[in-house]
C-alpha cells in the first residue's frame, strides 16, 4: 500500500492510499468533480470530456466488475486522476478482460483510493470543483500544486482531445440510413458513433474543420458533439457552427449545445460544481414527459441572451437550466445531456430519430435530400 493524499486549493486534506499509475513527481492535479452514477466507472473515465479533470465517485464500490474493450468511449482516458471510497481487490464479469486498476496502470492515469468521497462530495456541492491535487508526495507540495492549477476555466481543452485526421465511422451490425454524416470531434463518444451509424454514413472531422470544408462534403446533416471545457475558448468552432446555420441540419450534444448557442450570439456560464451523473430528471417542454438522464458538463447555455432566436424545448428539474433548443428559423437543434447514455438510461434516445428525420431522406451522400424542420 502506498499512502497517499488529496489536497484541495481551499486547504481541506484527505488521506488515503495511491492506486493506478503513480507519476513521476508523486503529485497529479485538475479540478475535482464528484460523479453520482452507479455504474458505468469505465465509460465515465473514458470520456474525453474529462478532459481536465479528477473524477471522484460518490459510489462506494467502483472495480468490482472489471473492464472491457467494448466500453471504452475514446481510444484512452483524458482526465486527469479517479478518486474513489473503495476500489475493488477482485472483479468478477463474464465480460471483463481485466480490472480497473489495470487499466489505470496501463494508460498511467492516477488514481487514490480510501477517501472519505461522502465528505468530499459535500465540500464540492457547496463550494464548486475547485483546483486539486493527489499523490504520494507530502501535503504542502500537494497545496502548492493545487493552488496553482487552472481548472478548466479559460483553456482550450478541446483541442487536446480532437482527432487530428478526419476519418469514417462504420460498426457492423448497426445498419445504415444511406446517409452522409459530418460529425465534429470536440471529444465525440463512441457510444454517440455508434447511434449516428444506424442513420448513415459518419465522417468525425477535427474540432478545426471550416464551414467551407464540411460544406464541401455535401453532408445530409452535421452533428456537434460533446467535449471538455469552456466553450467560449471554442471560438473558431463557434465561428464554422454560425456559417453553417441554415445551410445542413444539425443536431448538437453537451458541449456542441453550448457552441451552437454561442454561434447564436448567447452566452455561456459556469455551474457550481456542474451535472455529472446517470439520473438527472429533465422534462421535454412539448409533451410535460420528465426523462431521467446522463450528464457531464460544468457550463451552461443562457437562454435569456437567445431570446428570440431559439426555443427552449428541456428543463432540468433540479436548478431549471436549459437542457435543450431548438433554433427558430433554421433546421437545428441541441441537448445539453447525453441521450446516448452509456452509461445512463436511455430515456432520451428518440432524439437520434428526431435528427433523422430532420435530416429527410437519404441524399445518397450529394447533399440534397428533402429536410423536415423540427
Amino acid at each position: 500500500m502506498r499512502e497517499a493524499l488529496l489536497v484541495l486549493a481551499d486547504g481541506s486534506v484527505f488521506e488515503g492510499e495511491a492506486i493506478g499509475a503513480e507519476s513521476a513527481d508523486g503529485v497529479s492535479g485538475g479540478e475535482v468533480v464528484f460523479n453520482t452514477v452507479l455504474s458505468g466507472y469505465q465509460e465515465v473515465i473514458t470520456d474525453p470530456s474529462y478532459a481536465g479533470q479528477i473524477i471522484t465517485f460518490t459510489t462506494p464500490h467502483i472495480g468490482n466488475y472489471g473492464v472491457n474493450d467494448h466500453d471504452f468511449e475514446s481510444i484512452r482516458p483524458f482526465c486527469r486522476g479517479v478518486v474513489v471510497r473503495e476500489m475493488a481487490r477482485r472483479h468478477s464479469n463474464h465480460r471483463a478482460d481485466d480490472s480497473l486498476d489495470a487499466m489505470l496502470r496501463r494508460f498511467g492515469v492516477s488514481g487514490i483510493a480510501g477517501i472519505d468521497t461522502r465528505r468530499l462530495t459535500r465540500v464540492l456541492r457547496d463550494t464548486g470543483a475547485m483546483p486539486g491535487a493527489f499523490g504520494t508526495a507530502d501535503e504542502a507540495t500537494l497545496l502548492a500544486a493545487a493552488r496553482t492549477e487552472k481548472g478548466t476555466d479559460g483553456i482550450d481543452l478541446v483541442a487536446q482531445v480532437t482527432t487530428d485526421a478526419a476519418y469514417t465511422v462504420s460498426f457492423s451490425g448497426t445498419g445504415n440510413g444511406g446517409r452522409h454524416i459530418v460529425a465534429f470531434d470536440f471529444g465525440i463518444k463512441t457510444t454517440i458513433l455508434r447511434h449516428l451509424s444506424t442513420l448513415g454514413t459518419v465522417e468525425v472531422v477535427p474540432a478545426s474543420t471550416t464551414a467551407a470544408e464540411v460544406l464541401a462534403k455535401r453532408p445530409d446533416g452535421v452533428f456537434l458533439s460533446n467535449g471538455p471545457g469552456d466553450p467560449a475558448m471554442v471560438p473558431y468552432a463557434v465561428s464554422a457552427i454560425a456559417d453553417l446555420l441554415g445551410e445542413v441540419p444539425i443536431f448538437g450534444i453537451c458541449l456542441g449545445h453550448q457552441l451552437l448557442g454561442r454561434a447564436l450570439g448567447g452566452e455561456t456560464y459556469k455551474l457550481p460544481f456542474g451535472h455529472h451523473g446517470g439520473n438527472h430528471p429533465v422534462r421535454h417542454e412539448a409533451t410535460g414527459h420528465v426523462e431521467i438522464t446522463s450528464q457531464n458538463h460544468n457550463f451552461c447555455v443562457d437562454p435569456a441572451s437567445l431570446a428570440g432566436k431559439v426555443e427552449v424545448t428541456h428543463l432540468n428539474l433540479n436548478d431549471l437550466t436549459n437542457e435543450g433548443m431548438k433554433v427558430i428559423g433554421a433546421p437545428a437543434f441541441s441537448v445539453q445531456y447525453h441521450p446516448e447514455a452509456g452509461p445512463g438510461p436511455h430515456d432520451s434516445r428518440y432524439l437520434f430519430q428526431m435528427f433523422s428525420e430532420l435530416m429527410g431522406q437519404p441524399s445518397n451522400g450529394n447533399g440534397n435530400g428533402t429536410a423536415v424542420r423540427v
